[in-house]
């Protein structure tokens, strides 16, 4: 039954999902190769780079920021933090060799409340000194740039905060229009 719930989703969904692939297609996917690295190593090199005042550049892994940031579709450029408030997306190390890029959603004196955009439950914790850098673009592959900065997109993140209680329900219609290759 849940999977022909999936089919009939994703049936209604095809012309929406079709526009977006369109919309996000980058043309020279096929012509770069992709190399990974494991974040436990390549995480640490980021951190440093930003601790130098140096823009890094890093593609999204997982699904834990969605419906901002998608799975090796999205890239964000992190830079050192001056201030942080709610709403930003930082990268920070939540135990040694840990890291996650997340949103701050609470702060209280040097301690930061994280979550994922994607997460309906289940938070991190972490201190100021923790956060490796702060999002200050997202990058599409059609080379869109957005700006994290972005009044209109501050209000989008304001409104899915609010929106807490029912993302689950919001999230399904989302996956079922994701293709399944990325």
């Amino acid at each position: 039954m849940k999977e022909l719930i999936k089919k009939i989703a994703r049936w209604l969904a095809t012309p929406w999902r079709r526009a977006k692939q369109r919309r996000y297609a980058d043309p020279t996917a096929d012509a770069l190769p992709r190399r990974e690295m494991p974040n436990d190593k390549f995480l640490p090199l980021v951190r440093e780079y930003v601790s130098n005042g140096e823009p890094v550049v890093i593609n999204v892994k997982g699904y834990s920021m969605r419906p901002f940031l998608e799975h090796l579709r999205d890239r964000v450029e992190l830079a050192p933090c001056t201030t942080l408030n709610i709403g930003d997306a930082v990268l920070a190390e939540i135990a040694p060799g840990h890291f996650v890029l997340h949103r701050i959603i609470a702060i209280n004196g040097d301690h930061l409340t994280l979550m994922g955009d994607g997460n309906i439950r289940g938070t991190e914790h972490c201190t100021i000194s923790d956060v490796c850098g702060v999002v200050t673009r997202y990058l599409r592959p059609n080379g869109h740039v957005l700006l994290a900065s972005d009044p209109k997109l501050q209000r989008r993140i304001r409104l899915w905060r609010c929106l807490l209680p029912i993302r689950r329900f919001l999230l399904f219609p989302y996956r079922m229009t994701i293709d399944e290759r990325q």
